[in-house]
């Protein structure tokens, strides 16, 4: 019906276009262009307003779903690094121990195997005096031979002396 109603509603304006005067005309289609150009207008401001607003709104959802990712994940963040800051301390404390107890050992000069143990200083280090020469070497004269090896008779047993 809205159809019918359209076309006939043009035709009407068609034919009143060719009865009237020019004049009058121009004045009509300056104003019908007036108020073509402003419905479009306004149609357009009102759709870039609708897409503003929908664009608004759907950044303001993932502004606020990222403030909460945020916030758990700076909470996640604040836990592991308080976890890894505890362990470090552990691991210093554990470190400052340990070191504690090798200088108590030093100052104390515990005894290893019946002898006290000392520090050696620059002044126990070999020179060059201490190091073996080719006169110091072993030849084949200090080889033993046949005669110096001993038989089983040299070898003394329990019941003899």
């Amino acid at each position: 019906m809205a159809d019918v109603v359209k076309k006939t509603v043009k035709k009407v304006a068609k034919k009143a276009l060719e009865k009237t005067p020019d004049a009058i005309e121009e004045k009509a289609k300056d104003k019908v262009q007036e108020k073509a150009t402003n419905l479009m207008k306004d149609k357009v401001e009102e759709k870039a307003r609708s897409q503003a607003e929908t664009a608004a709104n759907k950044l303001k959802k993932v502004k606020e779903n990222n403030n909460k990712k945020v916030h758990s994940r700076a909470e996640t963040a604040k836990e592991t690094m308080q976890d890894s800051l505890l362990a470090v301390r552990d691991k210093l404390s554990d470190a400052k121990e340990a070191g504690e107890a090798l200088q108590e050992k030093v100052r104390n000069g515990k005894r290893t195997k019946g002898r006290a143990r000392t520090l050696k200083g620059p002044n126990d280090i070999k020179g060059i005096s201490h190091i073996k020469s080719i006169s110091n070497l072993k030849s084949t004269a200090d080889i033993k031979k046949a005669t110096n090896i001993k038989s089983p008779k040299d070898i003394k047993t329990l019941g003899s002396k």
